[in-house]
């Protein structure tokens, strides 16, 4: 089975709907289906530019866009939750204890407050994730009542994730509108992820950089 054959299972689009309903409740940003699709597609290409085989991808992918079903149940160590959600999922699907093993366990290390770049498909789960910021992630329409993860968002332009040509390094590449929120506003909810993601690239074997309005700041 491909991540082609899981994005179009019902059964785990629904629960990643519902995992997206549960956080909207809470007031987060997006979770739904452009986020965990670009995660999967991202830690793909991560996986993809190092050489890794094709098999690896494939699961690096489905990974990525199952890693937040976790959601449904509780924010709360929602990687360790939904790492037993996909647990159930792929076993009930057929997959072979060794894929099952590898997509459990990068589910399960991707969140800053818990996590470790344990392998390459958790290392770039790690970034892939944490590098997807941007302004239509946020929900909240009315500028004046946003939250600082809303200011941070909203204020996210363009965002770009490149390998360099040598493969020594992986770049987050923002450009932020400071006139919604300032650069420390983004450190000051970021830097922890920030920091995780650089631990992820060397994992990989790259050296992580952050620009922001062509200022490296990592």
């Amino acid at each position: 089975m491909n991540y082609q054959e899981i994005k179009n299972n019902e059964q785990i689009k629904t629960y990643i709907q519902q995992a997206d309903l549960a956080l909207s409740a809470l007031g987060f940003t997006e979770h739904s289906f452009a986020h965990v699709t670009l995660v999967a597609e991202k830690t793909g290409y991560i996986l993809s530019t190092l050489g890794y085989p094709e098999r690896t991808i494939e699961l690096a992918k489905i990974a990525g866009y199952l890693h937040d079903i976790g959601n449904l149940v509780n924010r709360v160590d929602h990687s360790q939750s939904g790492a037993i959600m996909a647990f159930r999922i792929l076993d009930h699907l057929k997959f072979p204890p060794e894929e099952i093993g590898q997509i459990v366990s990068a589910i399960g290390n991707h969140d800053e407050g818990t996590g470790v770049p344990v392998s390459a498909l958790a290392a770039a789960l790690i970034i892939a994730d944490k590098s997807d910021v941007r302004r239509n992630r946020v929900r909240n329409q009315d500028t004046s009542s946003f939250d600082i993860h809303d200011r941070v968002n909203y204020s996210v332009t363009k965002s770009e994730l490149k390998i360099n040509e040598a493969h020594t390094l992986i770049k987050l590449k923002l450009s932020v509108d400071t006139h919604y929120s300032s650069v420390m506003d983004y450190f000051e909810i970021f830097l922890q992820r920030m920091v995780l993601c650089r631990k992820a690239a060397e994992k990989l074997g790259l050296q992580f950089k952050l620009m922001i309005n062509e200022q490296q700041l990592i």
